[in-house]
């Protein structure tokens, strides 16, 4: 596309795939970056290819993806630069609860303010995480792919549920694709060491149920939920998210439960990114 000639697509090391689906739904090109690491340990970024429009695609899921983006957009300088986070880790460390303790979230966005023009966050898991930006922010969502995804499965009697009253909101989104019944998950302490799950309003029995979250942290609850959704008759259990962070083994936590899917995005590039953000991001860079 002409329209983007002057616009090119660069990327953090484990954000390659999404990048260059960005790249391609823009109709631009994706540029060459070379990456080394020297032997104390410091990084090396070199952007092949400068623009006068650079967009940088960067899920920060760890302490070198975060270096690589604030090495990309000082390389950037001078440009007019769109920064992607597709994931930002830190954005649930948003509260201090103790003295001493810094807000990690506000500290990671305002480093990551530094040389973009624009930033554009997915589902990120507290939207108030963006005011601490020193640069225009926006939130994009992808509520609606997960249900097209939900969709391809054609199942009989889906109802789609919320691990808690938080995620809700983004589960009824999902649900607004097929028009699907929507629930949340409840939970009632029966005793101290005992705690039951359950759909807030509606029944389980005889539904295919799909848990859906902005997040798969641990996936430890929603493990624990698929049990006790199989237990009150559901058909079959199955899980999607945005962010696959599957932490302390959680892919296999959630396949050892029985699910039959496990899905996620490609904000995070798991084998479960079966779902991708790049349409909602180039469009959102469109404009």
């Amino acid at each position: 596309m002409e329209e983007y000639s002057a616009m090119k697509v660069i990327y953090t090391e484990k954000s390659q795939l999404l990048a260059a689906r960005v790249a391609q739904h823009l109709g631009c090109k994706i540029a060459e970056v070379k990456y080394n690491t020297f032997p104390d340990g410091e990084q090396y970024v070199r952007v092949m290819d400068l623009d006068e429009e650079m967009v940088i695609v960067a899920s920060t899921v760890d302490a070198g993806s975060v270096l690589q983006a604030v090495l990309m957009l000082d390389a950037c300088e001078g440009r007019n630069t769109t920064l992607v986070l597709p994931y930002m880790g830190y954005a649930r460390q948003d509260k201090r609860f103790n003295d001493g303790e810094p807000i990690s979230a506000r500290a990671l966005a305002r480093i990551l303010s530094e040389g973009a023009s624009r930033i554009f966050t997915v589902n990120i898991h507290d939207p108030s995480v963006l005011s601490h930006f020193k640069c225009p922010a926006q939130n994009l969502t992808i509520a609606p792919k997960v249900g097209e995804y939900i969709k391809t499965m054609n199942l009989a009697d889906p109802l789609v549920l919320a691990p808690d009253d938080g995620a809700w909101e983004f589960a009824k989104g999902v649900a607004a694709v097929g028009g699907w019944d929507c629930d949340h998950l409840d939970k009632t302490r029966l005793s101290g060491s005992e705690v039951k799950m359950a759909p807030k309003h509606l029944e389980a029995n005889g539904r295919d149920c799909i848990i859906v979250d902005d997040i798969i942290a641990t996936g430890g609850s929603m493990a624990t939920a698929a049990g006790m959704l199989k237990e009150q008759g559901a058909t079959s259990v199955r899980a999607a998210g945005v962010h696959g962070v599957f932490a302390s083994g959680g892919y296999v936590k959630l396949m050892q439960a029985g699910l039959a899917d496990v899905a996620s995005s490609d904000t995070i590039e798991r084998a479960s990114s079966k779902i991708t953000a790049s349409t909602v991001i180039a469009d959102a860079v469109r404009r």
